[in-house]
Protein backbone atom coordinates (compact mmCIF):
# COMPACT_ATOMS: atom_id res chain seq x y z
CA UNK A 1 0.00 0.00 0.00
CA UNK A 2 1.46 3.55 -0.91
CA UNK A 3 1.97 5.82 1.95
CA UNK A 4 -0.13 8.58 2.09
CA UNK A 5 1.20 11.69 0.64
CA UNK A 6 -1.68 14.03 2.45
CA UNK A 7 -5.24 14.97 3.46
CA UNK A 8 -6.13 15.05 -0.61
CA UNK A 9 -4.21 11.64 -1.21
CA UNK A 10 -6.68 10.10 -4.05
CA UNK A 11 -7.24 13.56 -5.56
CA UNK A 12 -6.63 14.33 -9.61
CA UNK A 13 -6.07 17.94 -10.24
CA UNK A 14 -5.36 19.27 -13.71
CA UNK A 15 -4.37 22.24 -13.90
CA UNK A 16 -4.18 24.38 -17.08
CA UNK A 17 -3.14 27.47 -15.70
CA UNK A 18 0.36 29.68 -15.93
CA UNK A 19 2.24 31.96 -14.37
CA UNK A 20 1.59 32.64 -10.91
CA UNK A 21 -2.74 32.33 -9.59
CA UNK A 22 -3.14 29.17 -11.05
CA UNK A 23 0.02 27.38 -10.20
CA UNK A 24 0.12 28.74 -6.73
CA UNK A 25 -3.80 27.02 -6.45
CA UNK A 26 -2.45 23.88 -7.87
CA UNK A 27 0.77 23.84 -5.94
CA UNK A 28 -1.25 24.26 -2.68
CA UNK A 29 -3.54 21.40 -3.66
CA UNK A 30 -0.58 19.04 -4.23
CA UNK A 31 1.16 19.94 -1.02
CA UNK A 32 -1.55 18.61 0.48
CA UNK A 33 -1.22 15.39 -1.26
CA UNK A 34 -3.58 15.57 -4.14
CA UNK A 35 -2.18 13.93 -7.78
CA UNK A 36 -1.34 17.33 -9.70
CA UNK A 37 -1.38 17.41 -13.95
CA UNK A 38 0.31 20.37 -14.95
CA UNK A 39 -0.55 20.73 -18.58
CA UNK A 40 1.82 22.71 -21.18
CA UNK A 41 1.25 24.25 -24.87
CA UNK A 42 3.73 21.63 -26.83
CA UNK A 43 6.65 24.48 -27.54
CA UNK A 44 5.14 27.20 -25.01
CA UNK A 45 6.55 26.33 -21.72
CA UNK A 46 5.01 27.81 -18.45
CA UNK A 47 6.69 31.31 -18.19
CA UNK A 48 7.45 30.14 -14.54
CA UNK A 49 10.30 28.05 -15.51
CA UNK A 50 11.98 31.16 -16.48
CA UNK A 51 10.97 33.23 -13.33
CA UNK A 52 13.31 33.53 -10.20
CA UNK A 53 15.95 36.17 -9.42
CA UNK A 54 18.67 33.54 -9.04
CA UNK A 55 19.87 31.52 -11.74
CA UNK A 56 22.36 28.83 -12.10
CA UNK A 57 23.07 27.13 -15.04
CA UNK A 58 20.66 29.06 -16.72
CA UNK A 59 17.82 27.19 -14.38
CA UNK A 60 15.34 30.03 -12.24
CA UNK A 61 13.80 28.62 -9.07
CA UNK A 62 10.42 30.34 -9.37
CA UNK A 63 9.02 26.91 -10.80
CA UNK A 64 11.05 24.97 -7.94
CA UNK A 65 8.30 26.46 -5.49
CA UNK A 66 5.21 26.56 -7.41
CA UNK A 67 5.88 22.93 -9.79
CA UNK A 68 6.59 20.96 -6.76
CA UNK A 69 4.34 18.36 -6.36
CA UNK A 70 3.11 17.76 -10.12
CA UNK A 71 3.04 16.15 -12.93
CA UNK A 72 3.97 17.56 -16.77
CA UNK A 73 2.40 16.95 -19.85
CA UNK A 74 2.38 18.90 -22.71
CA UNK A 75 -1.58 18.97 -24.50
CA UNK A 76 -2.40 21.53 -27.05
CA UNK A 77 -6.19 22.53 -25.86
CA UNK A 78 -6.93 24.25 -29.66
CA UNK A 79 -6.40 20.77 -31.56
CA UNK A 80 -9.44 18.35 -31.74
CA UNK A 81 -7.72 15.87 -30.55
CA UNK A 82 -5.87 17.71 -28.36
CA UNK A 83 -9.50 18.69 -26.72
CA UNK A 84 -10.46 15.19 -26.40
CA UNK A 85 -7.30 13.78 -24.78
CA UNK A 86 -8.13 16.48 -21.83
CA UNK A 87 -11.47 15.43 -22.12
CA UNK A 88 -10.48 12.21 -21.33
CA UNK A 89 -8.30 13.11 -18.35
CA UNK A 90 -11.27 14.97 -16.92
CA UNK A 91 -13.38 11.89 -16.71
CA UNK A 92 -10.83 10.59 -14.37
CA UNK A 93 -10.05 13.76 -12.59
CA UNK A 94 -11.59 15.78 -9.45
CA UNK A 95 -10.37 19.10 -10.08
CA UNK A 96 -9.75 21.15 -13.19
CA UNK A 97 -7.21 24.66 -12.06
CA UNK A 98 -7.17 27.25 -14.96
CA UNK A 99 -6.25 30.83 -14.68
CA UNK A 100 -6.84 32.09 -18.41
CA UNK A 101 -8.96 35.13 -19.08
CA UNK A 102 -12.67 34.70 -19.51
CA UNK A 103 -14.21 32.40 -22.36
CA UNK A 104 -11.19 31.18 -23.77
CA UNK A 105 -12.14 27.71 -22.30
CA UNK A 106 -15.36 28.53 -23.90
CA UNK A 107 -13.94 29.46 -26.71
CA UNK A 108 -12.10 26.01 -27.09
CA UNK A 109 -15.10 24.33 -26.14
CA UNK A 110 -14.06 23.44 -23.26
CA UNK A 111 -16.06 25.24 -20.47
CA UNK A 112 -18.04 24.10 -17.46
CA UNK A 113 -20.61 22.19 -18.98
CA UNK A 114 -18.62 20.44 -21.72
CA UNK A 115 -16.44 19.13 -18.66
CA UNK A 116 -19.78 18.22 -16.74
CA UNK A 117 -21.20 16.59 -19.15
CA UNK A 118 -18.16 13.83 -19.00
CA UNK A 119 -18.00 14.38 -15.39
CA UNK A 120 -20.68 15.21 -13.66
CA UNK A 121 -18.18 15.47 -10.49
CA UNK A 122 -15.77 17.77 -11.89
CA UNK A 123 -14.95 20.88 -9.72
CA UNK A 124 -14.08 23.81 -12.51
CA UNK A 125 -11.77 26.21 -10.23
CA UNK A 126 -11.41 29.39 -12.47
CA UNK A 127 -9.06 32.15 -11.29
CA UNK A 128 -9.36 35.48 -13.32
CA UNK A 129 -8.28 39.60 -12.74
CA UNK A 130 -11.92 40.26 -12.32
CA UNK A 131 -14.27 36.94 -11.96
CA UNK A 132 -16.33 35.17 -14.55
CA UNK A 133 -19.43 37.85 -14.85
CA UNK A 134 -19.80 41.58 -14.40
CA UNK A 135 -18.66 44.31 -16.88
CA UNK A 136 -14.97 43.97 -16.31
CA UNK A 137 -14.83 40.25 -17.20
CA UNK A 138 -13.66 39.86 -20.10
CA UNK A 139 -10.29 42.19 -19.17
CA UNK A 140 -6.75 40.23 -18.59
CA UNK A 141 -5.96 40.82 -14.77
CA UNK A 142 -2.45 41.34 -13.29
CA UNK A 143 -2.08 41.04 -9.43
CA UNK A 144 -0.43 44.63 -9.23
CA UNK A 145 -3.38 46.03 -10.93
CA UNK A 146 -5.95 43.97 -8.81
CA UNK A 147 -4.11 45.34 -6.20
CA UNK A 148 -4.94 48.84 -7.03
CA UNK A 149 -8.27 48.56 -7.73
CA UNK A 150 -9.51 46.78 -5.29
CA UNK A 151 -7.94 49.50 -3.10
CA UNK A 152 -5.52 47.48 -1.02
CA UNK A 153 -2.60 49.44 -2.71
CA UNK A 154 -3.88 52.67 -1.79
CA UNK A 155 -3.11 51.56 1.92
CA UNK A 156 0.44 50.80 1.46
CA UNK A 157 3.27 52.76 1.86
CA UNK A 158 3.41 56.44 3.90
CA UNK A 159 1.36 59.42 4.19
CA UNK A 160 1.35 61.99 1.34
CA UNK A 161 3.76 59.09 -0.78
CA UNK A 162 3.10 56.88 -3.85
CA UNK A 163 1.68 53.52 -3.03
CA UNK A 164 4.23 50.95 -3.48
CA UNK A 165 3.55 47.60 -3.87
CA UNK A 166 5.00 44.78 -2.06
CA UNK A 167 7.91 43.16 -3.77
CA UNK A 168 5.80 39.79 -4.27
CA UNK A 169 2.80 39.52 -6.37
CA UNK A 170 0.52 39.52 -3.31
CA UNK A 171 -2.84 39.49 -5.77
CA UNK A 172 -1.87 36.10 -7.26
CA UNK A 173 -0.72 34.84 -4.29
CA UNK A 174 -4.10 35.76 -2.31
CA UNK A 175 -6.59 34.55 -5.21
CA UNK A 176 -4.64 31.13 -5.41
CA UNK A 177 -5.78 30.72 -1.83
CA UNK A 178 -8.75 31.19 -1.92
CA UNK A 179 -9.12 29.54 -5.03
CA UNK A 180 -7.86 26.56 -3.40
CA UNK A 181 -10.63 27.13 -0.76
CA UNK A 182 -13.27 26.85 -2.81
CA UNK A 183 -12.50 23.75 -4.22
CA UNK A 184 -12.00 22.36 -0.47
CA UNK A 185 -15.36 23.40 0.12
CA UNK A 186 -16.34 22.06 -3.55
CA UNK A 187 -15.10 19.13 -2.77
CA UNK A 188 -16.96 18.31 0.47
CA UNK A 189 -20.54 19.45 -1.36
CA UNK A 190 -19.14 16.84 -3.93
CA UNK A 191 -19.61 14.15 -1.32
CA UNK A 192 -23.11 15.49 -0.10
CA UNK A 193 -25.01 15.94 -3.80
CA UNK A 194 -22.33 13.90 -5.82
CA UNK A 195 -22.27 17.06 -7.83
CA UNK A 196 -18.92 18.94 -9.26
CA UNK A 197 -19.42 23.17 -8.95
CA UNK A 198 -17.63 26.00 -11.03
CA UNK A 199 -15.20 27.59 -8.07
CA UNK A 200 -15.11 31.49 -9.34
CA UNK A 201 -12.15 33.71 -7.76
CA UNK A 202 -11.39 36.66 -8.54
CA UNK A 203 -7.60 38.86 -7.84
CA UNK A 204 -9.50 41.89 -7.25
CA UNK A 205 -11.91 40.32 -4.81
CA UNK A 206 -9.39 38.29 -3.07
CA UNK A 207 -7.57 41.29 -2.02
CA UNK A 208 -10.64 42.71 -1.31
CA UNK A 209 -11.59 39.94 0.99
CA UNK A 210 -8.49 40.91 3.22
CA UNK A 211 -8.95 44.29 3.90
CA UNK A 212 -10.53 43.84 7.48
CA UNK A 213 -13.29 47.11 8.60
CA UNK A 214 -12.17 49.34 5.53
CA UNK A 215 -15.54 49.29 3.52
CA UNK A 216 -18.19 49.26 6.81
CA UNK A 217 -15.79 52.04 8.27
CA UNK A 218 -16.56 54.22 5.15
CA UNK A 219 -20.13 53.49 5.10
CA UNK A 220 -20.67 54.18 8.87
CA UNK A 221 -18.31 56.85 8.97
CA UNK A 222 -17.19 58.02 5.71
CA UNK A 223 -13.69 57.11 6.50
CA UNK A 224 -11.55 56.91 3.62
CA UNK A 225 -8.54 54.11 5.40
CA UNK A 226 -5.09 55.85 3.83
CA UNK A 227 -1.50 54.25 4.32
CA UNK A 228 0.29 54.70 8.12
CA UNK A 229 3.83 54.02 7.16
CA UNK A 230 5.26 51.42 10.07
CA UNK A 231 2.03 51.49 12.34
CA UNK A 232 -1.61 51.26 12.31
CA UNK A 233 -3.29 54.78 12.91
CA UNK A 234 -4.79 53.93 16.52
CA UNK A 235 -3.03 51.28 17.36
CA UNK A 236 -0.51 51.92 19.74
CA UNK A 237 2.07 50.80 20.65
CA UNK A 238 2.60 48.77 17.55
CA UNK A 239 5.74 50.22 15.53
CA UNK A 240 9.06 49.08 14.72
CA UNK A 241 11.38 51.08 16.89
CA UNK A 242 15.22 51.71 15.99
CA UNK A 243 18.29 50.14 17.85
CA UNK A 244 21.67 50.88 18.59
CA UNK A 245 23.24 48.76 16.05
CA UNK A 246 20.84 50.73 13.29
CA UNK A 247 18.17 47.84 12.58
CA UNK A 248 14.95 47.55 13.66
CA UNK A 249 12.91 45.76 16.11
CA UNK A 250 8.91 45.26 16.11
CA UNK A 251 7.01 46.26 19.34
CA UNK A 252 3.52 45.34 19.98
CA UNK A 253 1.78 46.37 22.87
CA UNK A 254 -1.34 47.85 22.29
CA UNK A 255 -3.57 45.42 24.77
CA UNK A 256 -3.69 46.87 27.97
CA UNK A 257 -2.51 44.43 29.62
CA UNK A 258 0.55 43.88 27.60
CA UNK A 259 1.22 47.77 27.61
CA UNK A 260 2.01 47.36 31.50
CA UNK A 261 4.08 44.68 30.90
CA UNK A 262 6.42 46.95 28.22
CA UNK A 263 6.15 50.08 30.62
CA UNK A 264 7.58 47.81 33.70
CA UNK A 265 10.24 46.25 31.25
CA UNK A 266 10.98 50.06 30.28
CA UNK A 267 11.61 50.77 33.68
CA UNK A 268 9.05 53.27 33.32
CA UNK A 269 5.81 51.62 35.25
CA UNK A 270 4.14 55.33 35.63
CA UNK A 271 3.22 55.27 31.63
CA UNK A 272 0.78 52.40 32.49
CA UNK A 273 -1.42 55.15 34.88
CA UNK A 274 -0.13 58.43 32.60
CA UNK A 275 -3.69 59.53 31.44
CA UNK A 276 -2.27 60.15 27.71
CA UNK A 277 -1.66 55.70 27.78
CA UNK A 278 -4.52 54.71 29.97
CA UNK A 279 -5.85 52.71 27.61
CA UNK A 280 -6.56 51.88 24.10
CA UNK A 281 -8.45 54.37 23.23
CA UNK A 282 -6.05 57.44 25.09
CA UNK A 283 -2.79 55.58 23.62
CA UNK A 284 -4.41 55.40 19.62
CA UNK A 285 -4.79 59.28 20.11
CA UNK A 286 -1.63 60.11 21.61
CA UNK A 287 0.52 57.60 20.05
CA UNK A 288 3.48 59.99 18.26
CA UNK A 289 4.77 60.75 21.84
CA UNK A 290 4.10 57.43 23.07
CA UNK A 291 6.30 56.02 20.04
CA UNK A 292 8.97 58.55 21.00
CA UNK A 293 9.24 57.39 24.59
CA UNK A 294 9.32 53.90 23.26
CA UNK A 295 11.94 54.51 20.37
CA UNK A 296 14.10 56.44 22.61
CA UNK A 297 14.37 53.58 24.93
CA UNK A 298 15.00 51.19 22.19
CA UNK A 299 17.76 53.46 20.78
CA UNK A 300 20.14 52.67 23.40
CA UNK A 301 20.02 48.97 23.15
CA UNK A 302 21.07 46.04 21.04
CA UNK A 303 18.08 44.19 19.17
CA UNK A 304 18.17 40.71 20.81
CA UNK A 305 18.62 42.78 24.79
CA UNK A 306 15.56 44.39 23.64
CA UNK A 307 13.70 40.88 22.26
CA UNK A 308 15.00 39.08 25.32
CA UNK A 309 13.91 41.96 27.41
CA UNK A 310 10.30 41.92 26.27
CA UNK A 311 10.05 38.28 26.29
CA UNK A 312 10.63 37.53 29.46
CA UNK A 313 7.95 40.58 30.69
CA UNK A 314 5.62 38.68 28.58
CA UNK A 315 5.91 41.52 25.84
CA UNK A 316 5.14 40.28 22.00
CA UNK A 317 8.42 42.26 20.25
CA UNK A 318 10.44 40.62 17.60
CA UNK A 319 13.46 41.84 14.42
CA UNK A 320 13.03 42.08 10.87
CA UNK A 321 14.29 39.24 9.31
CA UNK A 322 15.89 39.14 5.68
CA UNK A 323 15.41 35.95 3.67
CA UNK A 324 18.96 35.10 4.84
CA UNK A 325 17.72 35.31 8.42
CA UNK A 326 14.79 33.77 7.91
CA UNK A 327 16.24 30.20 6.47
CA UNK A 328 18.33 30.04 10.12
CA UNK A 329 15.38 30.71 12.09
CA UNK A 330 14.64 27.65 14.73
CA UNK A 331 11.26 28.69 15.45
CA UNK A 332 10.59 28.04 11.20
CA UNK A 333 13.42 25.17 11.01
CA UNK A 334 12.23 23.07 13.35
CA UNK A 335 9.29 22.96 11.94
CA UNK A 336 9.83 22.07 8.45
CA UNK A 337 9.23 25.18 7.37
CA UNK A 338 12.49 25.70 5.72
CA UNK A 339 12.13 22.53 3.03
CA UNK A 340 14.78 20.56 0.81
CA UNK A 341 13.39 20.19 -3.00
CA UNK A 342 15.29 17.83 -5.16
CA UNK A 343 15.78 19.56 -7.74
CA UNK A 344 16.59 17.21 -10.99
CA UNK A 345 17.37 20.37 -13.27
CA UNK A 346 20.78 21.21 -11.33
CA UNK A 347 21.28 17.64 -8.94
CA UNK A 348 20.95 18.88 -5.59
CA UNK A 349 18.20 20.13 -3.23
CA UNK A 350 17.13 23.62 -3.35
CA UNK A 351 16.11 25.13 -0.23
CA UNK A 352 11.71 26.71 -0.34
CA UNK A 353 9.03 26.66 2.23
CA UNK A 354 7.46 23.98 3.95
CA UNK A 355 3.76 22.75 3.62
CA UNK A 356 1.16 25.13 5.28
CA UNK A 357 -0.80 24.31 7.17
CA UNK A 358 0.53 21.34 9.27
CA UNK A 359 -2.09 18.70 9.66
CA UNK A 360 -1.48 16.32 12.86
CA UNK A 361 -2.98 13.13 10.96
CA UNK A 362 -1.98 13.41 7.10
CA UNK A 363 0.33 16.24 6.87
CA UNK A 364 1.06 17.31 3.39
CA UNK A 365 4.47 16.72 1.88
CA UNK A 366 6.92 17.97 -0.84
CA UNK A 367 7.60 14.96 -3.24
CA UNK A 368 9.26 16.55 -6.06
CA UNK A 369 10.57 19.81 -6.80
CA UNK A 370 8.70 19.81 -10.07
CA UNK A 371 9.27 18.59 -13.68
CA UNK A 372 12.97 19.82 -15.64
CA UNK A 373 11.14 19.24 -19.09
CA UNK A 374 7.89 20.25 -20.60
CA UNK A 375 6.28 16.79 -20.90
CA UNK A 376 8.22 14.91 -18.95
CA UNK A 377 5.54 13.06 -17.78
CA UNK A 378 3.77 12.20 -21.00
CA UNK A 379 4.09 8.41 -21.55
CA UNK A 380 3.02 7.84 -17.70
CA UNK A 381 -0.01 10.07 -17.85
CA UNK A 382 -1.31 9.56 -21.80
CA UNK A 383 -0.09 5.71 -21.60
CA UNK A 384 -0.77 4.50 -17.88
CA UNK A 385 -3.75 6.94 -16.93
CA UNK A 386 -4.98 7.04 -20.49
CA UNK A 387 -4.13 3.78 -21.87
CA UNK A 388 -2.21 4.99 -25.15
CA UNK A 389 0.41 3.09 -26.90
CA UNK A 390 3.53 3.93 -27.66
CA UNK A 391 2.77 4.66 -31.41
CA UNK A 392 -0.13 6.75 -30.67
CA UNK A 393 2.06 9.26 -28.11
CA UNK A 394 4.61 9.24 -31.17
CA UNK A 395 1.69 10.36 -33.69
CA UNK A 396 -0.22 12.65 -31.66
CA UNK A 397 3.31 14.21 -30.77
CA UNK A 398 4.07 14.31 -34.58
CA UNK A 399 0.94 16.26 -35.18
CA UNK A 400 1.39 18.68 -32.34
CA UNK A 401 -0.81 17.56 -29.68
CA UNK A 402 1.20 16.51 -26.94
Amino acid sequence: MNECTGPLDGIRVLEVGTLISGPFAGRLLGDMGAEVIKIEPPGAPDPLRTWGQAELDGHHFFWTVHARNKKAVTLNLREPQGRELFLDLVERSDVVVENFRPGTLEKWDLGYEVLRSRNRGIILVRVSGYGQTGPEAHKAGYASVAEAASGLRHMNGFPGGPPPRLALSLGDSLAGMFAVQGALAALYRRTVTGDGQVVDAALTESCLAVQESTIPDYDVGGVVRGPSGTRLEGIAPSNIYPTADGSWVVIAANQDTVFRRLCGAMGRPELATDPRFVNHVARGRNQDELDKIIAAWAAERQPADIIATLGAAGVISGPINTVAEVVTDPQLTSRGMIADHWDERIGRNVKGPGVVPVLSQTPGTIRNAGSAEPGQHNAQVYGELLGRTAEELAALRAAGVV
